[in-house]
């Protein structure tokens, strides 16, 4: 209240000190002479345009980009809920009518990218989900052409689009495989309905993965800001060619924070050739559990570089296991591309197409061959399909066997174990049925219910098994082969 108080007097004594002397507070008229200004408006000189603006190559790419509107319809059983509410309280007998209740339908934004001039577009999976309509604005901002969905591939939060009209410009589709952290990327698209927006930064990470938003990630991290609307737009490079589809971005806040991911333009014409050509998407099986092959691993199966991928176990009967995969192989090359990380050959797998035969390249106790496996084929639902019901943990048994190290009780297989810890029949092993808390079998990440498969790649069965291991001693370490949750993987288990 003061301050306003303040704020009023101010304006009171200010005017009255116009009116007294409004040429103290003006200035006298023709006191000063006019500013000597100097002006240059011509355009910007080519050389210097060329090495610091943008604007050739958004010109060439902005035709190409497209806002989508889309019209969903929506439930109005929360809408119901609140007309309730108000009849309660405001109209408790009924009086006054009210709206009838119906379902609404909701309009919904989000931008594409012509990719073809016969009408093909690329956007976003969930700019199209669930839509009744959808109708794609060209850059003109008045041209409005109806759209079918092509495909829409969740996993991959991908769509293709089809309109009918000839002679579209359409974008140059480029290599994102030649991307390199520090590359100047621009992001175009419609971001809260304003049409034809760019911005501009740089490529921050290319290979993205784990974040744990869907199945196939593989995403390009930029801080090109990306917002609501820019979802299904496209990233550029300083030629003006697609290297990306701008997806999402990571934030607190819900606002741009400088952390960007866009679907590398090599997985999306993937995708995109799937659709067209079979009308769906079918991912690639190959039926093993990975796991990173660390420096110990390394070490432990004799191995003197860490390239490639472990193979933990393998699915009964799955595609790998017929194509004669075995635990412990280390995959390193997927038909003669190396193998760099497990999400590497994930990405490889997933967009090889069911039924396909690959050479799979793996080093076996030493020694490199290949196998030719033919590739089976991932569920609808994804990995999650692959999920089944996985055996739950049991009471531990109240006799115990002392095992080889300390902090840990194993006991050989029996149908009593089985049958309280839920492991299959196929599993054979020594179980750890129980665990010392800050032990140093808890601290090297053995768990109680887990089954010791092999010691240094020898099976153990029986607890005459581990007279042949012998125990642990300082600055020795084991390659171990565990089961649990359903599958096997290697673990170290080292002594400082």
């Amino acid at each position: 209240m003061n301050t306003w108080l303040k704020f009023g007097s101010g304006l009171a004594t200010g005017a009255l000190l116009w009116m007294v002397f409004p040429e103290a507070m003006l200035g006298k008229v023709g006191r000063f002479d006019p500013p000597d200004l100097q002006i240059d408006e011509s355009p910007l000189e080519e050389p210097i345009k060329a090495a610091t603006s943008f604007a050739p190559v958004v010109k060439s790419a902005s035709p190409c980009v497209v806002s989508i509107q889309t019209v969903q319809e929506r439930s109005s059983a929360a809408g119901s809920m609140d007309l309730d509410a108000f009849r309660r309280f405001f109209d408790p007998e009924g009086r006054f009518p009210m709206p009838e209740e119906r379902d609404l339908p909701a309009q919904g934004t989000g931008s594409g990218v012509i990719v073809s001039s016969d009408g093909f577009i690329l956007t976003n999976f969930h700019v199209v989900e669930g839509t009744q309509s959808i109708s794609v604005v060209l850059a003109d901002g008045t041209t409005s052409l109806d759209a079918e969905i092509v495909g829409a591939d969740k996993h991959s939060d991908l769509a293709v689009l089809k309109v009918q009209r000839k002679g579209l410009s359409a974008i140059t589709l480029g290599n994102s495989d030649h991307l390199e952290v520090g590359d100047v990327v621009l992001a175009l698209g419609s971001p809260f309905g304003l049409s034809q927006s760019v911005t501009m930064g740089i490529v921050s990470a290319t290979g993205r993965a784990q974040i744990g938003m869907m199945d196939i990630e593989n995403f390009i991290q930029t801080d090109a800001s990306i917002n609501p609307g820019n979802s299904g737009g496209a990233l550029i490079d300083a030629q003006g060619r697609l290297i990306g589809i701008n997806t999402m971005i990571m934030s607190r806040s819900g606002g741009n924070q400088g952390i960007g991911f866009a679907i590398p333009v090599n997985m999306a014409r993937s995708v995109m050739d799937q659709m067209v050509e079979y009308g769906d998407v079918q991912r690639g099986l190959l039926g093993i559990s990975m796991q990173e092959l660390t420096e110990s691993m390394a070490k432990g199966f004799g191995l003197d570089s860490t390239e490639g991928v472990l193979v933990g176990d393998v699915t009964p009967e799955g595609p790998a296991e017929a194509g004669g995969v075995i635990p412990g192989d280390v995959v390193v090359t997927y038909d003669e591309k190396p193998i760099s990380d497990m999400n590497a050959l994930k990405l490889m797998v997933v967009e090889t197409r069911p039924g396909s035969a690959v050479a799979l390249g793996v080093i076996r106790n030493g020694a490199s061959q290949v196998l030719n496996v033919t590739i089976g084929a991932l569920p609808e639902e994804g990995y999650a399909g692959l999920l089944g019901g996985l055996g739950r943990m049991r009471p531990p048994l109240e006799d115990k066997r002392q095992s080889w190290i300390e902090g840990l009780d194993v006991a050989p297989m029996s149908s009593s174990l089985r049958q309280r810890y839920g492991i299959p029949e196929s599993v054979d092993g020594l179980l750890i049925t129980r665990i010392e808390p800050s032990s140093f079998a808890h601290d090297q990440g053995l768990r109680e219910g887990q089954v010791i498969l092999e010691i240094n790649q020898q099976p153990v069965a029986q607890l005459s098994d581990l007279d042949e291991v012998g125990a642990l001693t300082s600055g020795q370490s084991s390659l171990l082969r565990i089961w649990s949750s359903g599958s096997a993987r290697f673990m170290v288990v080292e002594r400082p």
